[in-house]
């Protein structure tokens, strides 16, 4: 497993990375922001590059998600679309359900609700 997370943003974001079976799977905690998107950027641009079959993007634990964070997801998607990848999205919590749903990446992703804790099986 690959931890990324420079400073400043390592109190804000930690992103752990593993891939098993071609799929990658990349576990957020904390806020994605205008200061800690490049760091799910830089997490799946190396998802990517490893030409996995599928990424699974694991949101349970993040408690903000803004246009920055969105962003970024939207482009993974196209990524993800261009390679012929499955994308994964996964949330917990109502807060970061809530940016998606509103943007209408909710639907365009295909975002999962999972129960706290469910997103780790």
């Amino acid at each position: 497993m690959t931890t990324l997370s420079p400073s400043p943003t390592d109190e804000l974001l930690t992103v752990d990375s593993a891939t098993v079976d071609g799929t990658a799977r990349l576990v957020l905690a904390g806020e994605v922001d205008c200061s800690t998107a490049p760091l799910l950027r830089r997490a799946l641009d190396a998802a990517f590059a490893d030409e996995p079959r599928g990424i699974t993007v694991d949101l349970e634990a993040v408690t903000f998600l803004d246009s920055a964070g969105l962003s970024t997801l939207a482009i993974a998607h196209r990524t993800a679309a261009a390679q012929g990848v499955r994308l994964r999205v996964l949330v917990g919590t109502r807060a970061v359900a809530r940016a998606l749903q509103v943007t209408g990446l909710w639907d365009l992703l295909g975002v999962e609700q999972v129960e706290p804790g469910a997103g780790a099986a």
